[in-house]
């Protein structure tokens, strides 16, 4: 099945398999897998990254706590599907370890500080970059952002305007608190993902 969709996987980017998006990347199912349809170069890189850091970690004994990546390209990743955590009032939250102890799979703290100290990895505790496993416990899917690509290519782009911003406030359309992809100080459309603005 990975090889089908590997080698066919614009049907399956539709918006009956749409999973979720972020500021580089759109992600689908299919059955066990996501595809992660690169918006940006900067998505590629970050696909390119969870590639080398999920073989890395495995290699460790790390596997379970990270979504493997099985193959990446300039367009697409293919990643293992998790199950995505709910929304908080409409937006993503912190993951703490008081407060979300039984979502917590064993060695969390001791894999964020890996991710943290030897790959550079950035956002590493927002709960939209966690999925759930079969038992119910966290497992990161949205590891590949580091703080040097961070900082040299998406904090430029989004000052640009180019790349989205995410902020909390009510929908234009809807009227609904929630998360708004925001393209710089001029963008004035408050419309919701929801509401047609990607």
């Amino acid at each position: 099945m990975l090889n089908q969709i590997i080698q066919n996987w614009k049907p399956y980017c539709k918006e009956d398999y749409f999973v979720g998006i972020g500021s580089t990347r759109k992600v689908y199912r299919v059955l066990d897998y996501v595809i992660k349809v690169h918006l940006y170069p900067i998505g590629y890189k970050q696909s390119q990254n969870e590639f080398e850091i999920y073989n890395s970690m495995a290699d460790k004994g790390y596997a379970p706590l990270l979504a493997q990546t099985y193959y990446v390209d300039e367009y697409i990743s293919i990643q293992r599907y998790c199950r995505p955590l709910e929304l908080k009032n409409n937006q993503s939250y912190e993951i703490k370890v008081d407060e979300h102890q039984q979502l917590l799979p064993h060695l969390f703290e001791e894999v964020l500080e890996i991710l943290d100290k030897d790959y550079d990895c950035f956002d590493l505790k927002d709960s939209s970059n966690f999925g759930l496993n079969a038992d119910g416990k966290l497992v990161l899917t949205d590891y590949g952002m580091t703080k040097s690509l961070y900082e040299t290519e998406w904090v430029p782009l989004a000052e640009e305007g180019i790349l989205p911003q995410i902020h909390f406030d009510f929908c234009g359309s809807c009227g609904i608190k929630k998360e708004l992809r925001m393209y710089g100080d001029n963008d004035k459309d408050k419309r919701c993902f929801d509401c047609g603005k990607e």
